[in-house]
């Protein structure tokens, strides 16, 4: 087990623009043209959108691993561009061996404030939607599903995107307004770039989810993010890339097929052993899924790294 001393919980480099989101720590590469960005996976965990206070050691450099793999496969698929130019640690932070494995040198991009999220099964926050209203982010759903059970079709369940607080579960069709309204998103598209990133967003899970399967694993949902690439003078241009990270155990919801049981909560390869127990600390009062998290006990930690490093083999 790698020790609390050797996690990366946050990063101070000699670079312009840092700014860190829940799990990432992202900074400006000087220099390069088009603009380009330096993003680093951290070992912070975050669940319920807060960011909890213990590192996982080593996590960062899972995700990066898994989601390498991912874009190596997505570029395959031909069906968008996507931000990554190199996973060397830029010549001016060669002096800091713990970035090694943990760094992904990117296009800018202005990222669109929507998070595109596709689901093929009934789970997470859908499925409590689903017990109260028989509906999911407002889309209708058939009578009679179970818990985890597989929907007829997926469907696309966009969020707000927040660095800071709780994303919000909307429709397709506020998405498709959101975007309408803005002025910016309005000059490229507006309503027809919404329903373009939900069109996208459904092949790309349809397609990982097949091959996800042939690893003998089950992507119930996950979530992707999507921006318009800058141009030297960092103004968004008309190119769609995928930006972020993709189809990592943080953003996205993998079960073993072999296991699979519909009318149950699902064994997973991604944080729901986190979530469980800091579901047990609200039920018994000791946290309120508001900011600060609290500190988690060692065994969680292990077990949640893991199912990550379980993931990450099945996948390589």
């Amino acid at each position: 087990m790698m020790l609390a001393a050797d996690a990366v919980f946050s990063t101070d480099l000699p670079l312009p623009g840092r700014r860190q989101g829940k799990v990432r720590d992202v900074y400006g590469l000087p220099g390069r043209t088009p603009p380009a960005l330096l993003v680093v996976a951290t070992d912070r965990v975050s669940a319920f959108d807060v960011v909890m206070p213990t590192p996982m050691p080593g996590k960062g450099r899972l995700l990066t691993q898994i989601s390498m793999g991912w874009f190596r496969w997505l570029r395959e698929q031909d069906l968008v561009a996507d931000h990554v130019l190199s996973t060397d640690v830029p010549a001016e932070c060669l002096q800091d061996p713990a970035l090694a494995g943990r760094v992904m040198q990117c296009r800018a991009a202005r990222v669109i404030p929507i998070e595109c999220v596709a689901r093929g099964y009934l789970a997470g926050s859908g499925w409590a939607e689903y017990q109260r209203h028989g509906t999911a982010c407002s889309i209708p759903l058939p009578k009679g599903l179970r818990q985890c059970e597989r929907l007829p079709e997926p469907i696309f369940t966009p969020a707000t995107k927040a660095d800071q607080g709780h994303d919000e579960n909307i429709s397709p069709v506020q998405a498709q307004e959101a975007l309408a309204l803005d002025p910016l998103w309005s000059r490229f598209g507006g309503r027809a770039l919404a329903q373009r990133l939900e069109r996208l967003t459904l092949e790309l899970y349809v397609r990982a989810a097949e091959h996800a399967r042939s690893r003998g694993v089950i992507l119930a949902d996950t979530k992707f993010e999507f921006g318009l690439a800058l141009d030297e003078h960092g103004e968004p241009t008309d190119e769609l890339l995928i930006v972020d990270e993709v189809l990592t155990p943080d953003s996205s919801r993998y079960w073993p097929a072999d296991r699979y049981e519909a009318g149950r909560d699902q064994p997973s390869f991604d944080k729901q052993v986190l979530r469980n127990w800091l579901l047990e600390e609200v039920a018994a009062g000791r946290w309120n899924k508001e900011a600060p998290g609290p500190s988690l006990p060692d065994s969680v930690v292990e077990l949640t790294l893991e199912r990550y490093r379980e993931i990450a083999r099945i996948l390589a």
